[in-house]
């Protein structure tokens, strides 16, 4: 059908809208010819009959993509006014730069079709509200997305193919370098190299990239990063900068390609997030292609290290970073029962729980366990495991500290350096400067001004921090044997609360990968200690419990309690008996003698007190005498006692409030209680 057949008198009532896009900035600005033949389509209009004032030209998607709606405000514009019937054709130069996507496509051609709008192109005009302009719209949208995917498949083969090769040029981090010939070398800053270098070898000291931090901010340290334009900078440290050099492959010397990938966002299917992938699912890994920082081992035992510390991102799968809590064995339990992971709860006392169950489907705590008894056990086996082993880790230690202490000298005598540098261009570019001309001479004198500033503080720490080092070799000989002898004196360090909790809990860590705990009775449990490279430790822990019944023994204890008080023996004599036999109260791992009291009450045995009472001391009076005389309340008395008024001691031998036994002292208490008096002191 010819577009005069098409065309009617409303369609020219209406605006004729011309929409223009390149799919690309540099499309916009390298293909003119194609704009010029787009913005040439207002020139049509006019010739098929519509007014110059009613041609409108929408441009303002020049750069956007035509896969999506996302970003094409141009586009969203038109379909506003074909919904409000302002519109009776649309021109374009080709239906791609309407949509290369055609579940856009055919809302369009519906929308166009309810409001009898026409669609026009080089070849034609068409109207969607009849059959045959449907289908070659149809046709037309939908060789458009497939050229889309021709283009992006092929494209993306000799991207892949490239790629494979280790040949593609992609972004390198901070401390590595492409030449004009395109090899990849370390950055020519030595102090690039040798920052990296040490953060490197803090993370491996330190295990934590919050640690990291930690030391970079105290030792006054800045992070080398690299701006989108590719300027070197110096930024004070962060988690996010550190964790982008030290996870980065490239400075293990290994190409990779497809670390993440493109998934919808909940919410909507049209905007897409990037998932990083795990390692064994990188699309391409080559090793030893760039020089290398670290080894590959060392790398991936980083990585490992990091996505262990993350304890809330995968609480399942990572053990989380030491903390300071008082739970040694927080990250390393898991539920017997079910298999999953225990955390620790502080509320009334340090429990071991599993609540996996309770989250997923509302059913009751899995096991709920008290840590103190198991973490004693677990920290028991770990010394028999560990005291064979004469670990002479002094010279270790010494060694150690001493490269670290030079690496920190170096890298801030390196960052001193930068800085003296920084000023002496800022002096060389102020006296290059004309001074007649202020305001240039101004900015530079500020920016001279600011670099000896910075200078100044950087050599004055410098400085400080040199001269407050202590020589290694003032350790003591006590802590030097202790860590010589460290195998066997790490007990006795434990016991006296020389280590921090952060500490025991990474020395535990160091041997032991998980522990395994059931309820095996209401008074035991069964722990199965798995150590680094597999082996396995089971150990029987009994724990507290809320009542003697609870006990596994219970019917044998009261037994032997019985039998040991009917003999005479006195309840601290048959607790002492009782836990030399192995047995223990429900609250604690020895017996009590309030446990035995209790016993003996139960079963009506009454033994001699130790210490006796007497109700009556010859030549005094005591509260409850007193109390009888003045026919007052007992705790009257002892009101007066606790609130001063009446001043006494308790007496060395019977522990009791003595007063004299005289009419004088039943004077007094009497003018006291009559409010004659307000205080008595004996």
């Amino acid at each position: 059908m010819f577009a005069a057949d098409l065309i009617t008198p409303a369609h020219f009532a209406r605006r004729a809208i011309i929409y223009v896009r390149q799919s690309s900035p540099h499309q916009a600005l390298s293909n003119q010819e194609s704009l010029k033949l787009q913005y040439a389509l207002a020139r049509r209009a006019t010739e098929l009959g519509w007014k110059p004032t009613q041609v409108e030209i929408i441009d303002s998607d020049l750069g956007q993509t035509g896969s999506t709606t996302e970003g094409r405000q141009g586009f969203k514009d038109l379909v506003t006014q074909v919904t409000l019937g302002q519109v009776g054709v649309i021109f374009s130069y080709d239906v791609t730069r309407l949509s290369r996507n055609c579940s856009d496509w055919y809302q369009l051609l519906d929308l166009c079709g309810y409001r009898q709008c026409l669609v026009g192109d080089q070849d034609g005009i068409y109207d969607p509200a009849t059959t045959n302009g449907r289908l070659i719209l149809g046709l037309k949208g939908l060789i458009s997305e497939l050229e889309l995917h021709t283009i992006r498949a092929r494209l993306t083969a000799g991207l892949l193919n490239k790629a494979a090769r280790g040949e593609l040029a992609l972004t390198l981090p901070v401390g590595l370098v492409r030449d004009p010939s395109g090899t990849v070398t370390k950055h020519p800053n030595r102090e690039v190299q040798s920052r990296i270098d040490l953060l490197f070898a803090t993370v491996l000291r330190v295990k934590s990239i919050s640690q990291v931090v930690a030391f970079c901010n105290e030792q006054e340290l800045l992070i080398p990063r690299r701006e989108p334009g590719g300027e070197l900078v110096w930024r004070k440290p962060s988690a996010d900068n550190i964790g982008l050099i030290l996870l980065n492959p490239a400075h293990a010397g290994a190409f990779v390609y497809g670390r993440t990938r493109s998934v919808p966002k909940a919410g909507s299917s049209r905007r897409h997030v990037q998932e990083r992938l795990p390692l064994a699912e990188w699309k391409i890994c080559i090793r030893d292609k760039y020089p290398a920082y670290v080894d590959w081992d060392t790398y991936l035992r980083i990585r490992a290290m990091i996505w262990d510390n993350h304890n809330q991102c995968a609480p399942e799968e990572s053990r989380g970073v030491a903390r300071s809590g008082k739970a040694l064995l927080s990250g390393l339990v898991y539920c017997g029962a079910c298999g999953h992971k225990m955390f620790v709860r502080y509320k009334s006392g340090i429990r071991y729980v599993c609540a996996h169950l309770r989250r997923q489907r509302g059913l009751p705590l899995c096991q709920y366990l008290p840590a103190a008894a198991i973490d004693n056990h677990v920290v028991s086996a770990f010394f028999g495991v560990l005291s064979p082993a004469e670990l002479d880790v002094y010279a270790q230690v010494l060694a150690a500290t001493r490269e670290q202490e030079q690496a920190v000298r170096k890298a801030r005598s390196q960052q001193v350096e930068r800085l003296r540098y920084q000023a002496r261009l800022a002096e060389r570019q102020f006296n290059q400067a004309d001074p007649d001309n202020r305001l240039v001479t101004a900015e530079l004198e500020r920016r001279w001004e600011l670099a000896l500033q910075e200078l100044k503080e950087a050599e004055e720490s410098l400085q400080r921090d040199c001269s407050q080092v202590a020589p290694l070799s003032d350790v003591s000989p006590k802590l030097r044997q202790a860590l010589e002898d460290l195998g066997q004196k790490l007990p006795e360090l434990w016991q006296q609360d020389l280590l921090t909790a952060v500490q025991k809990k990474s020395l535990l860590r160091c041997l032991i990968d998980k522990v395994v705990l059931q309820r095996s009775a209401a008074d035991t449990v069964q722990a199965r200690v798995v150590w680094k490279g597999g082996d396995t430790t089971s150990l029987e822990v009994p724990v507290t419990v809320n009542s003697l019944a609870q006990l596994s023994f219970a019917t044998e204890m009261k037994k032997a309690t019985v039998k040991l008080a009917r003999a005479g023996k006195t309840d601290a004599e048959v607790a002492q008996e009782l836990t030399r036999r192995g047995y223990r109260s429900p609250h604690a791992q020895t017996v009590l003698t309030s446990t035995v009291k209790q016993i003996r009450l139960r079963h009506g045995i009454a033994v001699e007190r130790s210490r006796s009472y007497p109700r009556r001391i010859a030549g005094n009076l005591t509260v409850p005498q007193l109390a009888e005389y003045l026919k007052v309340p007992l705790h009257w008395l002892h009101d007066r006692i606790r609130n001063g008024k009446i001043r006494v001691k308790k007496h060395r031998t019977w522990k009791l409030y003595l007063f004299p036994d005289t009419p004088k002292t039943l004077t007094l208490f009497k003018q006291l209680r009559d409010g004659k008096v307000k205080q008595l002191r004996f």
